[in-house]
């Protein structure tokens, strides 16, 4: 796999997809990628897409010319891994009543519905939980979110069911819900490190980031663990950086910004181009976000060090919309573009139940911007036909480490990707897929059961695709 992306970006190199672009060098380490640059006096102008932009010389270290394929801001926008937790707490007797419940892989209703019927509210708690677990494991959240309610009921104050239920909360969007779960939790278990975890997660997720810093300090005193300890410092860099930021909201929006930075007009047109992007997708793919959607506007160099986000990054959704604004007095074509492929993600979460691959994801998102594969395409049919693309079950991992030129193929071929689907099966049989992975069915499972394509014969019919819409 590795010697096969290497040989294809020599060939993209020497082919040249999409125009070569020239990149800035900033003195802070930063860099913009542009299309092209040209000297003007005591600055440099620079072209990104339709838009052009000026920056002081004395703020440049050094420019290479036609180093990397350009790219758009909306298409660099990025969905980042969302926070997704899985505790560690498990309740006493688990193991008896799973293998009764659990048989050849499935959860068997007879039996819990048998085990219920005893009359003991412990097992019946117990029973549901290990139903409830054994699909939150499997990734079927919504049949997850019926066993753990119903071991709720059972037994209300127990801090393992409250944790894994806010866990379910939290990883699909509904972060204020799971607040008060997550509170419950540490009431009844003060010395648990997962109750922490959790109420920190929701913390965060919800828009109290400086009680998520004290939640997950309190759970790395219980526990030492690598992953709070980054979730923690990702907390208090967003702390430092938004301390003397101020806040409006709207009807789905919750806005962070710094006054200095943002005008009261800019901010309002910004809002309001949100709240239509909102009605489109609530169109186009339904099931809305139930939270309000959290929106930080960021100097360049604030959203980089709150989000340590690789350079062709052009924006951020880690479940709050991060846009970084520089220079900008008004919501630009371009800016438009990156808010509604931003906004998709959160839609695109909610609808999957935080389960779908980055390159539906991304796909989806520059499909919904809207954006078309324009000249990429003849190059994308071309690198099809030499059987040298990156193939699709190798982009469901995260984009976050490649470098310029491979996000910016990963882009390409997941914008034809689901293209194609839409193209030949429409918006429907893709809010179909998302579905399904909600229900805890593997990508490639999603895929045969809704256009009867495995990823080979997906990537077969893409190719086609591509060269019967943009091959010679």
């Amino acid at each position: 796999m590795r010697l096969r992306v290497t040989i294809l970006f020599v060939w993209l190199m020497c082919t040249g997809i999409g125009a070569l672009a020239d990149t800035i060098h900033l003195k802070n380490g930063r860099t913009i990628v542009a299309d092209h640059v040209r000297e003007n006096g005591s600055h440099y102008e620079y072209d990104v897409g339709d838009d052009s932009y000026a920056i002081p010389k004395s703020l440049v270290d050094h420019i290479d010319a036609g180093g990397m394929p350009t790219n758009g801001a909306s298409s660099a926008a990025k969905v980042a891994d969302l926070p997704t937790f899985t505790p560690t707490d498990s309740l006493d007797d688990e193991g008896p009543v799973f293998v009764q419940i659990v048989k050849e892989g499935k959860v068997d209703p007879d039996v819990l519905a048998s085990l219920e019927s005893k009359g003991n509210a412990e097992l019946s708690a117990i029973a549901n939980f290990i139903a409830g677990k054994f699909e939150f494991d499997h990734g079927n959240i919504a049949q997850s979110r019926q066993y753990f309610e119903a071991a709720l009921r059972y037994q209300p104050d127990n801090a393992t069911i409250l944790i894994y239920y806010a866990a379910l909360l939290v990883r699909t969007g509904n972060a204020s819900q799971a607040l008060p779960y997550a509170e419950r939790a540490v009431r009844s278990a003060p010395d648990s490190p997962d109750a922490y975890t959790m109420l920190g997660y929701a913390q965060f997720a919800s828009d109290h980031t400086k009680d998520a810093v004290a939640s997950w300090k309190r759970s790395l005193e219980l526990r030492p663990d690598p992953a709070v300890r980054q979730l923690l410092a990702k907390a208090q860099r967003e702390e430092k950086a938004e301390s003397d930021f101020s806040q409006g909201e709207s009807s789905h929006f919750t806005l962070h910004y710094e006054g200095k930075q943002t005008s009261e007009a800019f901010r309002n047109q910004l809002i309001a181009a949100l709240e239509s992007d909102y009605e489109d997708l609530v169109r186009d793919l339904g099931n809305p976000p139930r939270d309000n959607i959290l929106v930080t506007l960021y100097t360049e160099q604030a959203f980089f060090d709150v989000t340590h986000a690789p350079t062709w990054s052009g924006a951020m959704n880690d479940g709050k919309l991060r846009i970084p604004v520089s220079g900008l007095s008004s919501v630009t074509p371009e800016l438009a573009r990156v808010l509604k492929h931003e906004l998709a993600h959160s839609f695109i979460t909610q609808l999957s139940g935080g389960r779908c691959p980055p390159w539906l994801h991304e796909g989806i998102a520059q499909l919904l911007e809207p954006k078309s594969l324009g000249g990429d395409g003849h190059q994308l049919a071309v690198l099809f036909k030499m059987q040298q693309n990156i193939p699709l079950n190798a982009l469901e991992g995260s984009f976050m480490n490649f470098s310029g030129a491979q996000a910016y193929v990963a882009y390409a071929e997941s914008l034809a990707a689901v293209s194609y689907i839409n193209d030949s099966y429409g918006m429907s049989d893709i809010q179909r897929i998302l579905e399904r992975l909600s229900q805890g069915n593997s990508t490639e499972a999603a895929l045969r059961a809704t256009i009867h394509s495995d990823y080979g014969q997906l990537q077969d019919d893409l190719a086609k695709y591509l060269a019967d819409k943009y091959g010679d």
